[in-house]
């Protein structure tokens, strides 16, 4: 991968789910006020509009809703990664993850409805979170 490569850069609100991707957690929001989960972290709950959020670690584990594979890379940064899969996860807390499978899971592994784990993977220095097939090693 090339120095180039996009990653996110983390804010105040997101600082706390990606110093759990580094500790090896996923971590997701949720609302004391009505209940609800959240994983793409924001200062306010999504259904009651509440800032009473608290912070709490994932099982990691999940259910394939949907997932692509892409052939034809859409920035040069990504062209020497083709084919790689994207997956669209169902996490057994109530929320959604979209993040990249990890080769060995994408070969035949992977498949709507499959359980998976989310794992994590280092890129330039950031810690991102992968889709594993439930037989591979958690990282």
């Amino acid at each position: 991968m090339t120095t180039n490569y996009p990653l996110p850069r983390s804010n105040a609100q997101t600082q706390a789910y990606w110093d759990g991707c580094a500790q090896g957690e996923l971590r997701y929001q949720r609302c004391a006020s009505c209940g609800h989960v959240q994983c793409i972290p924001r200062s306010l709950c999504e259904q009651c509009q509440t800032s009473d959020l608290h912070w709490h670690a994932s099982s990691r584990l999940g259910t394939v809703l949907t997932f692509t594979t892409v052939y034809r890379a859409p920035l040069p940064v990504f062209k020497d990664m083709v084919p790689y899969v994207i997956a669209i996860v169902d996490m057994d807390e109530g929320f959604r993850v979209m993040a990249n499978a990890v080769p060995q899971t994408a070969q035949g592994e992977l498949s709507i409805g499959s359980r998976v784990r989310i794992g994590f993977t280092d890129v330039h220095g950031m810690t991102l979170p992968v889709v594993q097939a439930l037989a591979e090693e958690a990282k």
